[in-house]
């Protein structure tokens, strides 16, 4: 098997080293699951939320104020009926309930509940409400107005009965008689203004309308005492002959001078719309002249279409360049030509028609005022006369529809006043009003819970660590190949009869653990997970220090070497080398010696005696410039020999994220294992551990997740473990075992 890789960079999603169905974590891929694991684990959070809710509603209910809620019922309906009025209004699109909530409004505006404080002397009665300033508070006092009128709307509720014109007012405070005074006192004043308002306006109404009558009337008696001046000048009977005739001339020459502008604007609008139009889109409903219509043009235009028509028809069958083709063509073109001419014509037809307008009307203009010379050289006196006439005339009519109408007003305002009527006085109510202890617990409760499951999510949204396999995975974007338990530490009493490496190697020590189980589904993970053949070159690897990789290689080598295979665990990490440590051998010589060319593999290669398949090639001492020599040529062709002798050999590296060791070792293996602890790393140290990977294109088989607490609620009963139970050869007692999964042999 090559030690080079040809993975490319997505090698880690290439089949064989992912398991199917895998797919990179989305931040909008949620469930219903996930929501609820969340919740499981940020349970607390959310039960103290509750709990919190259920002591702050008992708190709110023990320490809520006896209120006195009084209430009181009143009818409001439109002025007196049309048939009082002087002239009836017909308000066919009245919308009742628009004219309801606008007395709702102004049931709660400052004014009103302004006027009812000042009247009830509110702002120092303790009951209504308690100020610094008490008990002499002055209500004219910003501070105090908006304090006072902010509590008479927090407590005044005011509903409109639906499809009636009645409406129900309720006020609460901690007075019995208080409440029902008030509401009663709202209502009154509110009465009161709804009787007021109108006066009020006819009120406005009425001086504006006196102040016009008096300039009416003093200009109607300078007209009229100007036109008797005039009179008596002239004469009545010969200025009425000549008034009448000069009247008639000069109306004459005004309707004939109206009648010139009309016609010159309209030709105007013919020439300049036949001017500036398209010629195409004059059709027959344009007249150019007062009249007639474009009918030759028309005409024109409908040939020319037919021409066109057949020739497109015919150009489908017959070339362009036939006489018959060409003859109609040169129609086309005739036509055209004609069309062109005449919308030419029709412009300046439509000119000429505009020309002549102009020059009328000018005429016109200058006969009239020709004659209004005349008529003023003759007797201006005469058409002052006629000019103070008309004033005069409009004047009075207009002074004699406003005093009516001033009139009418006054009579009217009374009757246009809003109707309202209290169906229900207020009365003290006789006991306080208090809301129950369910309905506020449960309402805290829901609120407070919500706020929990709100504040437990946004805690999760905060939260980098990684608490779950599932997790783990959709970061990496790689299957697990298998959950280790934390290991059981032996007693001192056993620690006192055991070799170094039964100390250290769980697998010796305890053959039937959780942890030993844990290691030999890693080792079945490892031999399915690549295709065709089990990998030879196994790396271990971490993202990050102490996450557990050398125990893991350690024991995993340990475990293969007990199928009868011959198996070499490499220490690789040449910054802190630790495996010579744990098996109880000399770190003197090495991988570092034999790559500086100071000894041979068979030199430094040590045995373990209680596991006879396992050799380890330790470190050595710890080289100057590590990532040299295992780049270097020297140590790619000890790992080709090492093949050719061990059927595994498993490499422990130091972590990825620290050096870049494991990196360059990655080139050399078949199947790269990350090893991570569990609770100890974070969403951005695996995401730039994966990018690491990928980039790399490192032939990454998986990940264990290391010292795992499989009491815990997300890995209980993870590979069926509970169902394990191992008795004892001690006694007459035979082992039993009954799991889910086998054990491999």
């Amino acid at each position: 098997m090559g030690l080079e890789n040809s993975q490319s960079p997505s090698a880690v999603g290439a089949p064989g080293f992912l398991r199917p169905g895998t797919r990179p974590e989305s931040a909008g891929d949620t469930s219903l699951a996930e929501a609820v694991s969340t919740l499981r684990k940020r349970r607390w959070v959310v039960i103290a939320a509750a709990v919190l809710g259920l002591v702050y509603g008992f708190y709110k209910w023990v320490a809520q104020p006896k209120l006195y809620l009084a209430s009181s019922t009143i009818q409001v309906r439109n002025g007196a009926s049309n048939q009082y009025k002087l002239q009836a209004d017909y308000d066919y699109g009245d919308d009742s309930q628009t004219r309801m909530n606008t007395e709702v409004l102004i049931l709660e505006s400052d004014t009103l509940l302004d006027t009812v404080a000042r009247e009830k002397n509110l702002a120092n009665n303790p009951d209504f409400i308690t100020l610094s300033c008490a008990p002499k508070c002055r209500a004219d006092d910003p501070a105090v107005r908006t304090a006072v009128l902010d509590t008479l709307k927090s407590n005044l509720h005011i509903a409109v009965i639906p499809r009636t014109e009645m409406m129900t007012l309720t006020y609460s405070s901690l007075g019995s008689r208080l409440s029902a005074e008030i509401l009663n006192q709202i209502i009154g004043d509110y009465i009161h203004r709804a009787f007021e308002a109108p006066v009020h306006q006819t009120e406005i109404v009425s001086d504006w309308l006196s102040t016009d009558l008096d300039e009416l009337k003093g200009q109607l008696e300078r007209t009229q005492e100007q036109m008797l001046q005039l009179e008596r000048k002239l004469g009545v009977l010969a200025f009425d002959s000549k008034n009448n005739q000069m009247q008639s001339s000069l109306e004459q020459l005004l309707l004939a001078e109206g009648t010139a502008k009309i016609a010159r604007i309209n030709a105007e609008q013919r020439y300049l719309m036949l001017k500036n139009m398209d010629p195409n889109t004059i059709d027959e409903s344009i007249e150019t002249t007062p009249g007639t219509v474009p009918g030759e043009l028309n005409a024109l235009r409908s040939q020319r279409a037919q021409l066109q028509a057949q020739y497109a028809q015919q150009s489908t069958t017959l070339g362009p360049n036939l006489p018959r083709m060409k003859a109609m063509q040169q129609q086309i073109d005739e036509l055209t030509r004609q069309i062109t001419a005449e919308h030419t014509r029709l412009e300046t037809q439509a000119h000429e028609n505009f020309v002549a307008a102009q020059k009328t009307e000018q005429a016109t203009q200058q006969e009239l005022d020709a004659r209004e010379a005349q008529a003023y050289s003759q007797g201006d006196e005469m058409v002052r006369y006629t000019l103070l006439q008309r004033e005069y005339e409009q004047n009075r009519t207009l002074y004699d529809a406003l005093k009516q109408r001033l009139e009418t007003a006054k009579i009217e305002s009374g009757l246009g006043a809003t109707e309202v009527d209290q169906v229900d006085k207020a009365v003290p109510p006789i006991s306080p009003t208090v809301l129950s202890m369910e309905r506020l617990v449960l309402t805290n409760c829901a609120f407070f819970l919500a706020g929990g499951i709100v504040l437990a999510f946004f805690i999760e949204s905060l939260d980098t660590g990684l608490h779950g396999i599932q997790e783990i995975e959709g970061v990496m974007n790689m299957p697990s190949l298998a959950v280790i338990p934390r290991a059981r530490r032996p007693s001192a009493e056993q620690v006192a009869t055991m070799s170094a490496v039964q100390r250290n190697l769980s697998v010796l020590n305890e053959p039937k653990s959780q942890f030993t189980e844990a290691v030999r589904s890693l080792r079945t993970s490892l031999l399915l997970a690549t295709t065709g053949r089990p990998p030879k070159y196994i790396l271990f690897t971490s993202a990050t220090p102490s996450e557990g990789k050398t125990t893991t290689a350690s024991n995993l080598a340990c475990i293969l070497s007990q199928a009868d295979a011959r198996v070499l665990l490499l220490d690789a990490d040449l910054r802190r080398p630790s495996i010579h440590h744990r098996f109880g051998l000399p770190g003197k010589v090495g991988l570092t010696t034999v790559l500086a060319g100071a000894a041979t593999v068979d030199q430094v290669i040590q045995r373990v005696p209680e596991a006879p398949n396992l050799d380890i090639l330790p470190c050595g001492p710890v080289p100057p410039f590590p990532t040299e020599m295992l780049s270097s040529d020297t140590m790619r062709t000890l790992l080709e020999r090492l093949g050719e002798e061990y059927t595994y050999v498993i490499i422990d590296s130091p972590p990825i994220l620290s050096v870049t060791d494991g990196i360059i070792l990655s080139r050399y293996a078949d199947a790269v294992v990350l090893v991570v602890r569990h609770g100890k790393s974070n969403r951005n140290v695996m995401r730039r551990t994966r990018d690491l990977l990928v980039r790399s294109g490192a032939p990454t088989a998986g990940l264990v997740l290391n010292a795992v607490d499989l009491n815990s609620p997300d890995y209980y009963n993870y590979y069926g473990y509970s169902g394990y139970s191992y008795g004892s050869m001690d006694g007459g007692t035979w082992e039993t075992q009954s799991a889910s999964e086998g054990r491999p042999q």
